[in-house]
């Protein structure tokens, strides 16, 4: 079954499933269990949010990353042994100047290797920053990650369908 994911939306689930999204300067984290071949993916918006709150919501990063968390420990998988992947996190303004608080792709994806670092996963694989948006299509069945990465020309980028 294939899931597609909106902005601020995760998923949980097993080997039947193929998540695809599509992301600009949003990142997704997939965490993939090899052998229960079950897998978790995020669409989030920002990194964290400014104020901090009781309910976790997706659109954040950290608390993506929690909902993920807790989706796995609920199937009976420790995230501890999944294999992290990260993707997007593009600059979608090219050649417009701008500080570093608003490089939303670049802090996405930073915090996103950072949140990861903090609780132990290595990041097996990446595709991050450039320019433009890209498709990205996980495969919960064998953990692969397909993605392509459209310019804002409408190109795509030489390393466009690399499986992760």
């Amino acid at each position: 079954m294939d899931v597609f994911l909106q902005p601020g939306e995760f998923f949980v689930g097993g080997a039947d499933f193929r998540v695809r999204t599509l992301l600009g300067s949003c990142v997704s984290i997939t965490l993939w269990h090899p052998a229960r071949q079950i897998g978790a993916m995020s669409h989030f918006l920002l990194a964290r949010r400014a104020r901090a709150s009781a309910t976790l919501d997706g659109r954040y990063g950290d608390d993506a990353l929690e909902l993920m968390w807790s989706g796995l420990v609920a199937q009976g998988v420790d995230p501890r042994q999944c294999v992290a992947k990260v993707f997007g996190g593009a600059d979608m303004f090219c050649g417009l100047p701008t500080s570093r608080e608003f490089h939303i792709g670049r802090n996405n994806g930073e915090a996103a290797r950072n949140m990861l670092a903090a609780r132990g996963i290595q990041v097996r694989a990446e595709h991050l920053f450039g320019a433009g948006h890209r498709q990205v299509l996980f495969d919960i069945k064998d953990g692969d990650v397909w993605v392509r990465q459209v310019t804002p020309t409408g190109d795509a980028a030489p390393e466009a369908r690399k499986r992760q």
